[in-house]
């Protein structure tokens, strides 16, 4: 009772929050009391949707459970399990629920399912003799009601620590939506704070990093903000506008991503963001929406407030020309940035600029060769090839190419293709002629960049074949090295009765883990690997029996160089 009354009493709380500000930006209305929260406390975040995180928009809600595993995780309304996950990476362990209002709820890093559910993941984790799965379940085979325990919070998967990933998706596009318009409401009656202001000065190029910036330190507090240094910033023809800032609610010191961003200019807006939803194929687009080339150099997040030609991101539900601002008379116009929160609370700072027409621009000349966002964009050498499919770039590129001397224990030169400034959204296609010493290790090779990330490799027309995720420096190696296994607690001849189980460290010099199997005596058994400790895992079940056993392990590489162990023991 006194935990329906806390829920209540929190509900009608985060009611009372939002009334004391202004509705966020939305294209259209959430129900607002449909879902419930998915944990029995009080409603504490260390991640808000659509925060600005490495290469992807975050897709929920970051619950804190206390910094520690073993809270009871609720379905937050009538529905039925339609997917289950279990993943190295990611979500780790992940229930995904269909609700019969259109929408469709996650919950991942989960320690446990509950006992039906983890059943039906042991069972297909057997069938298809993978400890990853992830698989759908038939309509209403398994049924919820609102507040059932589903699983136990957790912290497996892709994080830090112990918390509970929770999202709302539209069941039809799958598109991820802002739980806290739903009416998950996070106390907070604090305003987003400011940092830096970025103006950019196109002209007729096409952004990139070499796009001249003008960086603008803020000063302020509670919503109020200014210049540090007071100015007026000149400006000419095609002109765009960015800003650093961030979020912080009454529960949590965590820095959180803003709801919302405009940009006014004479009092008009030409520019808006809200991070209301968005699809999982856009998630990567994060790198069109920030200032990427000042992400790879200084580690800022500045949120460019005009959207790229080539971008499909659904988080911009207006703007005038793109955002991009002409300036072409001379006057001063005043720019002023209006950035929010979802509960509403606002943060303000205005901005003079000076136009200044009679400052001519410089035609725009590529220093090589112009690839088009919306094209198919190709280059050929005798020894490497490079195709751009339409779509993957965000604007058009000013596109290089270069050979740089062989190096030692590579099989080809390395070579320049265009630059890591440049995003891509996806992958391109890249050719490089290994040398003639590869000779019968051609299916063994592979493309790597600078950093040492594999970006594939498939032997075709003489060719080695990668499709690389960024631009930047590649050159073909070879993977004939097989994993590493590294027993952790069995030795050959160990006795293990008072063992819970067989542990081992497994890593990969370059093209990663592909899978492993363990036998116990012959017969394949079920094995765990955890993203964090790295550490492969068999747990005893009792049915092994007294005496000698043999226990064997089998890992495999993306380039199917396979590592054996073996060893006997004693239970």
């Amino acid at each position: 009772m006194l935990r329906k009354l806390s829920l209540c009493l929190l509900f009608i709380a985060g009611i009372l929050f939002r009334a004391k500000a202004q509705d966020p930006i939305e294209t259209q209305q959430y129900p607002k009391t449909y879902f419930r929260y998915p944990l029995d406390l009080p409603p504490k975040t260390v991640g808000s949707f659509g925060e600005l995180r490495p290469n992807h928009f975050h897709a929920g809600l970051d619950f804190r459970t206390n910094q520690e595993d073993g809270y009871p995780v609720h379905a937050a309304a009538d529905g039925f399990v339609s997917r289950l996950k279990v993943q190295f990476g990611g979500f780790g362990n992940a229930v995904y629920i269909t609700h019969p209002n259109g929408f469709t709820t996650v919950y991942g890093h989960l320690r446990n399912f509950n006992p039906e559910l983890a059943k039906m993941v042991h069972d297909y984790q057997i069938q298809q003799k993978n400890d990853q799965v992830d698989f759908n379940l038939l309509p209403m085979q398994y049924t919820v009601t609102k507040g059932q325990v589903i699983a136990i919070s957790g912290h497996t998967g892709a994080v830090a620590g112990p918390h509970l990933h929770f999202e709302i998706r539209d069941t039809k596009t799958e598109q991820t939506i802002n739980a806290q318009l739903f009416g998950m409401v996070i106390p907070d009656e604090k305003p987003p704070i400011l940092g830096t202001i970025c103006v950019y000065h196109f002209g007729d190029a096409p952004f990139s990093e070499k796009t001249p910036r003008d960086l603008l330190g803020v000063v302020g507090a509670n919503g109020h903000y200014r210049l540090a240094s007071p100015r007026v910033v000149n400006v000419n023809g095609n002109t765009g506008f960015g800003i650093t800032a961030y979020d912080i609610n009454n529960t949590s010191p965590n820095h959180n991503g803003v709801y919302s961003i405009e940009v006014k200019v004479d009092g008009k807006t030409v520019y808006t963001f809200a991070a209301e939803r968005f699809a999982f194929d856009e998630t990567h687009a994060i790198n069109a929406y920030i200032d990427y080339p000042q992400f790879l150099s200084a580690g800022r997040f500045i949120q460019k407030c005009f959207v790229p030609p080539g971008s499909k991101l659904t988080l911009y539900p207006q703007s005038i020309n793109k955002g991009v601002v002409n300036f072409t008379d001379d006057s001063i116009h005043e720019v002023e940035y209006v950035v929010k929160d979802v509960a509403g609370n606002e943060s303000t700072l205005n901005l003079k600029v000076r136009s200044t027409s009679h400052v001519p621009n410089v035609a725009y000349k590529p220093a090589g060769i112009l690839f088009h966002y919306d094209q198919t964009n190709t280059y050929n050498t005798d020894r490497a090839k490079v195709t751009v499919s339409p779509g993957n770039l965000y604007d058009d590129m000013d596109f290089t190419f270069s050979v740089l001397p062989q190096r030692p224990g590579n099989y080809s030169p390395t070579y320049q293709v265009g630059n890591r400034f440049s995003p891509i959204n996806d992958t391109f296609d890249l050719w490089i002629k290994p040398d003639s010493t590869i000779g019968k290790y051609a299916n063994k090779a592979v493309i790597v960049n600078v950093d040492g990330d594999d970006a594939g490799g498939v032997y075709e027309d003489g060719y080695i074949k990668g499709k690389p995720k960024g631009f930047g420096l590649f050159y073909i190696r070879l993977d004939t090295v097989p994993p590493h296994i590294a027993p952790v607690n069995i030795t050959n001849g160990a006795n293990m009765a008072a063992k819970h189980g067989i542990y081992f460290h497994i890593s990969d010099n370059l093209t990663g883990i592909k899978n492993y199997y363990g036998y116990l005596d012959g017969k394949w058994v079920l094995m765990f690997w955890d993203y964090k400790s790295k550490v492969l895992s068999y747990t005893f079940d009792g049915t092994e029996g007294h005496g000698k056993h043999t226990f064997e392990l089998a890992v495999t590489d993306g380039k199917d160089n396979i590592a054996d162990y073996k060893a006997d023991f004693y239970r």
